[in-house]
Order: C-alpha cells, then sequence, then structure tokens
C-alpha cells in the first residue's frame, strides 16, 4: 500500500534543524510522555458517564513489516541532510535505528471517553471536528462548546501533542479512533526537517492520512484520514482514542518509571476515582494506589530522603488532613483555594503541590524563604474560576506555574503578583504552626528541660533541618612562600582552609587530625618570641592587624607530620597527597534544637557515625541555611550571638575560638550544649553543624 504519508510540498527550504519543541518533552522524559496523554484522555471524558476515565498503557514489541508505511518514512529520513553537526547526528542516530527488526513501542488507550468526532469529514474548519484539530492542526486545541467544561480541562496550548513524537527514536506516532458512531480511523504524523525528495521539496512534518480532491473546488485538495485495517496493535474498537509510538526510546521504556509518573502527577484524579491507569496490566485506581505509593520498590519511604520526590507526603496530607479556606490574591482579583496543610518536624524540605481540578499536579511550589521547613501542603482550586487562573498560568508542559508565556504586560504582573501571593501567604500559615509547635514566649516552665541530659526534643523542636557534617584533610600539593622580600607570606594549602577569626594578629589554619587520632589538634599557646623558636621547632606565619605579613613565629604547633608534612626553615610546605577529602552527612534525625527564652539546648547524636567511635572530643562550627537552601559559610559570628557555652556532659563552660567551640564532649555517641543566647540572636535560622575531630 502506497501514499500512507503525505508532506507539504514547498518552493524552497529554509528551516534545517528539528522542531525545538521535541527536545523540551524529550527532556521530560516518561514523566511529560504520561503527563500529557493522560490528561488528554481526562479531557475527553464522555460526559453523563460516571464512571472514572480508564487509561491502558502497554509496552511491548512488533515487527518492522506491521509498522503502516515504515518504508516511506525510511526513504524520506535517507533524504534528510543536517546543516550543523547536532542535526547530522540526529539524522545518522535515525537512519541506524528505522532498520531493527523487532520494534519497541508503547501505547496509551482510553475509554469512557468521547473521541475524536468528524473524522470522517477529514479536514475542516469545523471545531466541531476534532479529528481535523487533533491529526493536521499546529498550535491549536480543540475547545469545548460548554465554556464552564472547557475552564476546567487540562489542555491549552495545543503542542502536547508532540510529547509522543519526541518519545520515539524516528519522531513518529500514530492514533487510532473510535468515534460515537463507531467510525474507526488511524493518524499519525512524524516530525523531520525540511527535504528535498524526488527533485521537490517539502515541509518537516509528515502525516499519515490521504489526500482527496475537494469536491465543492477541484483546484483544491485536503486530508482524509485511513480507516483502520492495519495491526491489531493499532486497533481501537471501543469509543476513545488510542496513542501508539513506535521506536520507543530505551530511556522511556521501564513500567516502574511509568508506575510513579502515574502515581505523581495524577494521585489526587485517581483518589477522587475520575481516573484509573492500567500499566501492562498492574491496576492503579482509588483501592491500589495507595498500595503502590506505600511500597518501597517504587518509593523511599525514608522521610529524611524526601528531598525531590513528595508523593508519599502528599498522599497522606491529602487523606488525612481536612481542607482549610486559603484566599490569594492577584491585582485584580482574590481566589478561594482548598488548602491541604501538614506540619511535622520530621519534613526535611517543604513544597506545595498545585493541583489543577482535574486532578493533575502542577508543580511541587517551593515557598520563598521556606524551603527547608517541615511542612507538606496542596493547594485545589475552590470553584472553576480559580481554576481557569491557574490554567492562563501555566506553561506549555504544565510542570510550572509562570508568567513568562503572558505578552501582554498588564496580565503578566498580574499573574506574577499572585504567584508571589501564593508564596506570601502560605509563609504566613507555615510561620503559624512553628510558632504553635514551638511556643518560644517562657510559658513553659524550662528546669528540667535546661538541665536534664534525658531529655526528649519530640515536641519542641524549633527545626529539624540541620546537618551535621564530618571534614577530613585532602588532596594538596607541595607549595613554596616568597620570601624575595624578606617577610614570608602566609602558606596557602589547598583544601586546608584557614578558619575566620576575630582576634588580630592571628592565623589558625583549621586541620581536622585523622579519624581515630586522640591526639589534641589544638596545641597549647604560647607567646610569640620571635625568633622561630616553638616547642618542637616547627613554625605557624601570623598577620599583622593592618594585613602584612611578618615574620615566622613560634606560636601553635601544627598536627605531626604524619597528618600535614612538614613545616621547612625554608618556608616550604609538604603535604601527604594520598589523603582524600572526606564529607560525612548526619541524617536530619539526629540534630536537636530547643530554643525556649534565652537558652538554646542541642543534641548532636554523632552513636551511628562509625568514624567517631573512638574520638570523645570534638570541635562543633556552624553555617547559615538561607531560605532557598543555599549554605552561606562564615556568616554566622558565634561571639556575636552567643553570651555563653555549657557542655551537659561535664557542666562545663565551653571556649568559643574561630567561630568553633571548642573541646565539647562526645558521651555514648551523644555531644549535648546549653547555650545562653545574646537579645540579638534570631530564633528562626537554619544550619548546617560542622564537627572538627
Amino acid at each position: 500500500m502506497g501514499d500512507l504519508w503525505q508532506f507539504t510540498k514547498i518552493s524552497c527550504m529554509e528551516e534545517f534543524t528539528f522542531n525545538k519543541v521535541l527536545d523540551k518533552f524529550y527532556g521530560h522524559g516518561i514523566a511529560g510522555l504520561v503527563r500529557e496523554n493522560i490528561q488528554n484522555s481526562l479531557d475527553g471524558k464522555l460526559q453523563g458517564n460516571n464512571e472514572p476515565v480508564v487509561v491502558n498503557i502497554q509496552i511491548g514489541s512488533i515487527n518492522k513489516e506491521d509498522i503502516p508505511g515504515l518504508d516511506e518514512v525510511k526513504a524520506r529520513i535517507n533524504c534528510l541532510k543536517g546543516k550543523n553537526s547536532y542535526t547530522k547526528e540526529t539524522i545518522r542516530y535515525m537512519q541506524d535505528k528505522m532498520n531493527d527488526d523487532i520494534v519497541n513501542y508503547i501505547s496509551f488507550e482510553d475509554s469512557n471517553t468521547k473521541g475524536l468526532a468528524g473524522a470522517i469529514h477529514g479536514q475542516t474548519d469545523d471545531p466541531k471536528d476534532t479529528w481535523s484539530i487533533y491529526a493536521y492542526n499546529k498550535g491549536v486545541h480543540g475547545e469545548e462548546e460548554d465554556e464552564e467544561l472547557e475552564k476546567s480541562r487540562g489542555g491549552s496550548h495545543g503542542i502536547g501533542k508532540i510529547a509522543s513524537n519526541s518519545a520515539s527514536d524516528l519522531y513518529m506516532m500514530y492514533f487510532a479512533n473510535c468515534d460515537a458512531y463507531g467510525n474507526q480511523h488511524l493518524g499519525g504524523t512524524v516530525q523531520l526537517i525540511e527535504h528535498e525528495y524526488e527533485s521537490n521539496y517539502y515541509r518537516s512534518t509528515g502525516y499519515f492520512t490521504k489526500v482527496k480532491q475537494d469536491q465543492i473546488n477541484s483546484s483544491k485538495t485536503k486530508f482524509m484520514p485511513h480507516e483502520n485495517t492495519f495491526n491489531n496493535v493499532f486497533k481501537k474498537d471501543t469509543r476513545g482514542l488510542k496513542i501508539i509510538i513506535p521506536f520507543l526510546r530505551e530511556q522511556f521504556n521501564r513500567e516502574k518509571d511509568i508506575i510513579t509518573s502515574v502515581c505523581d502527577s495524577f494521585f489526587v484524579a485517581i483518589l477522587d476515582k475520575k481516573l484509573k491507569v492500567i500499566v501492562n496490566n498492574n491496576i492503579i485506581d482509588d483501592k491500589t494506589i495507595v498500595s503502590y505509593i506505600k511500597n518501597s520498590k517504587y518509593y523511599d519511604q525514608d522521610i529524611d530522603n524526601t528531598k525531590k520526590v513528595f508523593t508519599t507526603l502528599y498522599l497522606d496530607t491529602y487523606r488525612k488532613e481536612e481542607p482549610r479556606i486559603i484566599k490569594i490574591e492577584s491585582k485584580k482579583d482574590e481566589y478561594e483555594f482548598y488548602l491541604y496543610f501538614k506540619y511535622d518536624v520530621k519534613i526535611p524540605i517543604g513544597r506545595v503541590g498545585i493541583i489543577r481540578t482535574i486532578g493533575i499536579k502542577i508543580e511541587d511550589k517551593m515557598v520563598k524563604g521556606n524551603n527547608k521547613k517541615p511542612f507538606n501542603a496542596i493547594l485545589i482550586p475552590k470553584t472553576i474560576k480559580e481554576d481557569e487562573f491557574l490554567k492562563s498560568l501555566e506553561d506549555d508542559s504544565h510542570t510550572k506555574l509562570s508568567c513568562e508565556h503572558i505578552k501582554n504586560l498588564e496580565t503578566q504582573r498580574n499573574a506574577t503578583r499572585f504567584i508571589n501571593n501564593i508564596s506570601r501567604e502560605m509563609s504566613k500559615i507555615i510561620e503559624e504552626e512553628i510558632r504553635k509547635n514551638n511556643p518560644t514566649d517562657g510559658k513553659i516552665d524550662t528546669s528540667d528541660i535546661i538541665y536534664e541530659l534525658n531529655t526528649e526534643f519530640k515536641d519542641n523542636l524549633l527545626d529539624k533541618t540541620s546537618t551535621v557534617k564530618i571534614k577530613k584533610k585532602k588532596k594538596s600539593k607541595k607549595k613554596k612562600n616568597d620570601n624575595r622580600d624578606g617577610n614570608k607570606e602566609i602558606i596557602d594549602i589547598p583544601g586546608i582552609e584557614p578558619e575566620p577569626t576575630s582576634e588580630p594578629g592571628e592565623l589558625v589554619i583549621a586541620v581536622t587530625s585523622s579519624i581515630g587520632d586522640e591526639k589534641n589538634i589544638n596545641p597549647p599557646e604560647t607567646e610569640n618570641n620571635g625568633n622561630g623558636g616553638g616547642n618542637s621547632g616547627q613554625n605557624s606565619w601570623t598577620k599583622n592587624p593592618d594585613g602584612n605579613e611578618n615574620s615566622k613565629t613560634g606560636g601553635e604547633k601544627f598536627p605531626n607530620s604524619n597528618e600535614l608534612g612538614t613545616v621547612q626553615q625554608e618556608g616550604t610546605i609538604e603535604v601527604n597527597d594520598d589523603d582524600p577529602e572526606v564529607e560525612y552527612s548526619v541524617s536530619t534525625s539526629k540534630v536537636e534544637r530547643i530554643v525556649i527564652s534565652d537558652k538554646e539546648i542541642l543534641k548532636l547524636d554523632l552513636s551511628n557515625m562509625k568514624d567517631l567511635k573512638r574520638v570523645n572530643v570534638c570541635d562543633i562550627g556552624v553555617s547559615i541555611i538561607d531560605g532557598m537552601g543555599e549554605e552561606l559559610k562564615n556568616k554566622f559570628k558565634m561571639k556575636e550571638n552567643y553570651k555563653s557555652v555549657v557542655d551537659l556532659s561535664t557542666n562545663s563552660k565551653l571556649k568559643i575560638k574561630n567561630n568553633f567551640i571548642k573541646n565539647v564532649t562526645i558521651k555514648d555517641g551523644i555531644a549535648s550544649l546549653k547555650i545562653e543566647l545574646k537579645e540579638n540572636y534570631n530564633k528562626a535560622l537554619k544550619f548546617v553543624y560542622y564537627v572538627g575531630v
């Protein structure tokens, strides 16, 4: 059977690159493909049918001879000529893949849906003929006559259809349709580049269709669909639509990823009985979805690891929390949403799932300044008004609320105000929950909390987002100082960073000893005798308060030469090259803080860190974590915020030096401190804790 594919002739070629939207949807991976096709099925729900939309996703393989019109597509691909390295490489890749005898495919078949209408009319301008819009138009989606129904639909940009092409190594896809009258047709598209074929130039897009002479105007032609008489993989004999994507990319051919993508994007639609999905006989509906999301095969169940995928948290929040009404304003209007909100000190990363009324999740929204607050939330429009507004803010891949695609400046500002106000209103709720769960107004009797070692910190944690890091030395190279002007330079040891000091005239090269070394890493201080003496003949260099270097002094001793190398008289430092840099991170659940009035109790649980089993003394430092989760080193000054620090294991007062609390006791794997705070201390700060040993 010939002439199954049609390409439109052009007078000359101008575009020599593949459609950039292909790369965009390819970047979204299997999640983008699942999202686009299931959303289209939800949009096509059969009105008056109370059953959920059913989408059957199948992965399989097919013989290349059973793919309709494949030889025609291969002939076109062999004619393609790239003008840059990327296009040439893509063409070579397509030519290599198109000769496979057995071809992988994925299909999405829906039911309880309308399917496409008007296929028997072929290519028309009638908005009721949704076959023509889907099959032959770019950047357009069919609109419902029912205005309210149209507002609630997920699709709006009309470019998501190309997501299926991006999942194919040959950028090709087919769609089988069965309409209300039982008419069965097969269409398809392939996305190439403009090319020359048999002495004619053609557009980049090919359509799986026939060409028919227009009966009214004989000088015109129009596309007409093929009746579906093809291989069973391409059959659709019940009302609805079926997408078939042959030459499925290897990275899209993963059942587990398909299942998690369904749960991530459509858990609300499934729980609300709007959607049922079958993936290779795995049934995901309102009765089974919990068993998938709570299964460690598909999702990490450790709450400490919930930092990128939040579906497990969203599931609990939506099922267990009672919704409240939250009002969010734009410049022009006010909108109401149902907010499902959960506060739990165990949650390491806070996100708000933005959900459309249709049940699709748009994004995991980060609330400005609250990235690492212990909460989880879901926001769902209360009425069609809110849903329509959200729809207008979606980007073309339905993965983010954005104003970038809005061209009208005033409308863009209105959208920006609304998006910013989501964070503003959510911040108020988050701070209120923190105050409620962490009272600091002095109304609690704190005597037991401050002075007992065995205090539990469960109910009054100010922040469970803290982290402990342990540093060891790392590789370095030999470096000499320049003594031409008679002054010694400070030796710069790569990987061994000097800690900032508030005491002029002192430079401390902060180095941790090897794990398990019980020697004191801060040798006794001696007076500067100006002759380079020192207790062992080793030397350190100091800076004058004005920043100029002076001669070497017999001040602090370096750790033994097995750790750092030897400080030689001519100013050369040799550092061992075989010591790797190691940085350990303790789970956030191992750091506990409580602030009551002007006191802070800090407990670091290091018991599970095997490298600290023989260590009983450490130094503790901190870095601030900002609202975006970025670490700001050297911004927090202990002496400016702490009046005093007491080691709760020994009840002894500790010294703060070089922004480290020195000589903290580790007892039974626990380091416990009581800190007296100055009035200017910000109790809402989040920290990374550093442990030097």
